[in-house]
């Protein structure tokens, strides 16, 4: 049970942000009205994301450096997790540009370069399972792995506050100040993010575990 808190963290908080999402009250802002509310799904499911992605880096680079298999075998993991929240916050955020702006995809940039994010960590698995050779295939995986991740922070947070981005945010566009994000949002607002989080996590360990079990049955 004591090593089992975050889960059950993790499961309260994500129950927590999907009911209060719906139920609790939004401020009601231009354009957005009662799709506010989405910003508890798909933007934190972006925090999760990153934060998962950013875990995937760091195992990465310490199996560049200590050549321990399970270091890989976590980076693949996180990587996963976080692609999965990259899709769900893509299609979360399709149906906030259907309410908002009219149409799914808009041709959007920031729309774009998150595809192209994606696009390129599904590049990274493909590349996984085209190596026979275990050791050939984490080493040549952690270094894309790398690439990768520092290919996504341009595409996602410089690149679309260069151009006409519909985003808030970007291209000129204000974002979500203090005023906007208010107490009842971020009462949610925030607990989503580590909610989300922590499921992402706990998807990522479930992989961890069979991938150990595998690795010690190979040995």
């Amino acid at each position: 049970m004591k090593k089992s808190w975050w889960k059950i963290l993790g499961v309260l908080l994500t129950a927590y942000a999907l009911l209060g999402g719906l139920l609790m009250e939004v401020p009601r802002l231009a354009i957005l009205n009662e799709t506010i509310r989405n910003l508890y799904y798909h933007v934190t499911m972006w925090f999760g994301m990153i934060i998962l992605l950013t875990g995937s880096l760091v195992y990465s680079l310490r199996y560049l450096s200590s050549k321990n298999e399970h270091f890989d075998i976590r980076a693949e993991a996180y990587a996963k997790a976080g692609c999965l929240f990259g899709v769900l916050g893509i299609v979360t955020g399709m149906v906030w540009a259907r309410y908002t702006w009219g149409e799914f995809w808009s041709g959007d940039p920031k729309q774009n370069a998150s595809a192209i994010a994606l696009l390129i960590y599904f590049a990274y698995f493909i590349l996984r399972s085209s190596f026979e050779d275990p050791q050939q295939r984490s080493r040549i995986s952690a270094v894309y792995n790398i690439f990768a991740y520092f290919a996504m922070i341009p595409l996602l947070f410089i690149l679309p506050r260069l151009t006409d981005s519909m985003h808030p945010g970007n291209g000129g566009n204000p974002g979500f100040n203090y005023f906007d994000l208010d107490g009842k949002l971020r009462m949610i607002f925030y607990p989503a993010i580590i909610g989300w989080t922590l499921m992402g996590v706990w998807f990522a360990s479930i992989k961890i575990r069979i991938q150990d079990i595998r690795l010690t049955q190979d040995l």
